[in-house]
């Protein structure tokens, strides 16, 4: 199970990489193998404002349907079109190709309240 340390993690398995004041937002591999073969995928789009933990995006597989919580405040600046195209990514390279949106922080002091790989893998295994 690959938890990439560079990354913090949400309690509902979404990660985040901060590049300045940008997110990258996606779901970790522990997510994407318990959700097995996702088949659909709606990132949010550009100009939304979310809080922290409010539902940004939808993924549904051949088991069920998910909500993708974003792991910090702000605005939505992008959506992965690509994996809105091919929502297989998120399944064949969750921390590369298939993220799921980018977000503007608000607040960078949210990211506080996440966990680091540690912490991560002591959730999930």
């Amino acid at each position: 199970m690959s938890v990439p340390e560079d990354l913090k993690y949400a309690e509902s398995h979404e990660w985040i990489r901060v590049d300045g004041n940008i997110g990258t937002v996606g779901i970790s591999d522990h997510a994407q193998a318990e959700l097995t073969d996702i088949v659909f995928a709606e990132p949010p789009q550009p100009g939304a404002v979310f809080a922290a933990g409010a539902g940004a995006a939808v993924v549904e597989s051949v088991k069920a349907a998910s909500d993708i919580y974003t792991p910090v405040s702000g605005e939505i600046i992008e959506g992965n079109a690509a994996v809105a195209d091919n929502p297989a990514l998120i399944n064949t390279d969750p921390y590369g190709d298939g993220w799921i949106f980018k977000i503007r922080l608000s607040d960078p002091a949210e990211l506080d309240n996440l966990k680091d790989a540690a912490a991560y893998l002591a959730q999930i295994s």
